[in-house]
């Protein structure tokens, strides 16, 4: 099976060799060397410079004589400079190719040769907003990590191009051989922020104070208890007025927010994980009923429970039971905890996209 990977001058250097590590890792893991061969195809030249001052040799250019292709992905380029002869090549070979994708920019590409015509899509947050001034009538989700659609799968870029490989094994090979590879790899298979780029559990360190990052903390390991403003306040010891300020301040949103999204995030994870009742969902995650989950499920995400769940439940059987903290209430533990169940447990697999950089 063969997989080419476009890169463009500058490309992001991880957008290549981290889903290059993908299919090389599942091939070996297979013990099939031949399960995936992986092509590197420059826009001319015989080597390309990525970022972080690394160069690659390419295999190919698109110059050369065509080839059977089985997946091409696209590269972020450097600059969004669209080369008509790389236009011409993606208007050629796409349509040859059983499934195509990108990386990051690399959509700018799909779309400048107008191949992304009533599909859905991603990017990388800091380029969504060119992206749909550039092409408004592309359905551009620009929150997710990776968005299939058909046979096209675009991923937000840089270790999102790993979500998007380790998918892609699972569709060709099965979800016992994705889990092998994440787990070689030490990543999640599916990480715990659930769908989205900017999840509460990525969010949630971003402050650069530490009494803030205290009270993060402790609403992440303990979403079913009370936790209004009052009662983080308390728990890391400032006036309830100078910690909501200072947490807006760090973060840009209150702390009220933060608690919704938590609860939310760890709402998704249950729902995609396990085969646990909506009610014990709500309770567990800190929701007053399944009612008020179900109300921010349809304000934040524009869906019930129920239908988030037949989305994006795992294909295999889901366990009963997933623990988003410990009893003790310490963060790192629970989220040792979650790896180990990311990259162990059956149940624990992505079966469409994810989303969060």
């Amino acid at each position: 099976m063969r997989i080419v990977i476009l890169a463009p001058p500058g490309v992001q250097s991880l957008d290549i060799v981290g889903p290059a590590e993908v299919f090389w890792e599942a091939a070996r893991r297979l013990g099939d060397m031949d399960a995936y061969d992986i092509q590197i195809m420059s826009t001319g030249a015989p080597s390309v410079a990525g970022t972080g001052q690394l160069r690659f040799m390419a295999d190919r250019t698109i110059f050369d004589e065509d080839e059977d292709i089985d997946t091409l992905l696209v590269g972020d380029p450097a600059f969004f400079e669209i080369d008509p002869a790389v236009i011409a090549w993606l208007q050629r070979r796409v349509p040859t190719a059983r499934r195509f994708g990108s990386i990051c920019t690399g959509v700018f590409l799909l779309a400048a040769a107008g191949l992304l015509d009533g599909k859905r899509v991603t990017t990388h947050w800091e380029c969504a907003a060119k992206f749909s001034d550039e092409y408004p009538d592309i359905d551009l989700d620009a929150d997710a990590i990776y968005v299939r659609d058909g046979s096209l799968i675009t991923a937000a870029g840089v270790t999102a191009g790993i979500d998007l490989a380790l998918s892609l094994v699972e569709e060709d090979h099965g979800k016992d051989t994705a889990m092998i590879v994440a787990r070689y790899m030490v990543m999640f298979m599916k990480r715990p922020g659930g769908q989205s780029q900017f999840s509460a559990y990525l969010v949630g360190q971003m402050s650069e104070t530490t009494l803030i990052q205290k009270a993060q903390e402790y609403v992440l390991s303990n979403l079913n208890r009370n936790l209004d403003v009052e009662s983080l306040a308390h728990e890391v010891g400032m006036s309830t007025r100078n910690f909501a300020r200072v947490f807006r301040k760090e973060l840009g949103f209150t702390p009220a927010e933060f608690v919704a999204a938590a609860r939310t995030d760890a709402a998704r994870r249950l729902l995609q994980d396990t085969t646990q009742p909506l009610l014990r969902i709500a309770t567990t995650c800190g929701f007053a009923d399944v009612n008020a989950m179900r109300r921010v499920f349809a304000k934040t995400i524009g869906v019930s429970p129920n239908d988030y769940r037949s989305r994006f439940q795992t294909s295999s059987k889901p366990s009963q039971t997933m623990p988003i903290g410990d009893a003790k209430g310490h963060p790192r533990r629970a989220l040792a905890m979650e790896i180990a169940l990311a990259t162990s447990h059956p149940g624990a697999v992505s079966g469409r996209g994810a989303r969060a950089v």
